[in-house]
């Protein structure tokens, strides 16, 4: 009984070591490219004529522990920073692992930016000072320049 008891337990704490590494390494990931870090969506709105009226991304983050993002962002085209500071967050229990949303409108005069950049990066951060600055993968840059061009 006492070999059972010992063998349940090693179980036990090998599972909690595995458990609390991977924990760990998913919520410190480490990506060359958003995409890979996050789920994201472009969209653009156009008003009656055609002309830009806007532009939005969302962005989705799954963490297994509590950090929530803040709401503010910095989107680099090519270098040049441009600051959101109203940014819409919410977390969602899913389990053990946490929903990070984040939304927000770029500034309609970044878009011509956006349109014309060869590199675009965006930076996000969380409530426990961790904070995530990656590049567009190229394929993403070319349909949001797409999405801007129709």
């Amino acid at each position: 009984m006492q070999k059972i008891l010992m063998g349940v337990g090693v179980a036990l704490i090998l599972l909690g070591i595995f458990g609390t590494s991977y924990t760990w390494h998913h919520d410190h990931r480490e990506a060359e490219t958003l995409d890979k870090y996050a789920a994201t969506d472009f969209q653009v709105g156009r008003d009656g004529d055609g002309n830009w009226e806007s532009a939005t991304l969302s962005l989705w983050d799954y963490r297994y522990d509590k950090s929530r993002l803040l709401n503010k962002a910095v989107v680099f085209t090519d270098g040049a920073p441009w600051e959101i500071e109203d940014a819409d967050t919410k977390q969602t229990p899913k389990g053990l692992r946490n929903e990070n949303k984040l939304f927000f409108h770029f500034p309609k005069s970044s878009l011509k930016d956006l349109l014309t950049a060869k590199e675009i990066r965006v930076k996000f951060f969380y409530d426990n000072g961790q904070s995530i600055d990656l590049p567009l993968s190229k394929k993403d840059l070319l349909a949001w320049q797409r999405k801007l061009r129709w």
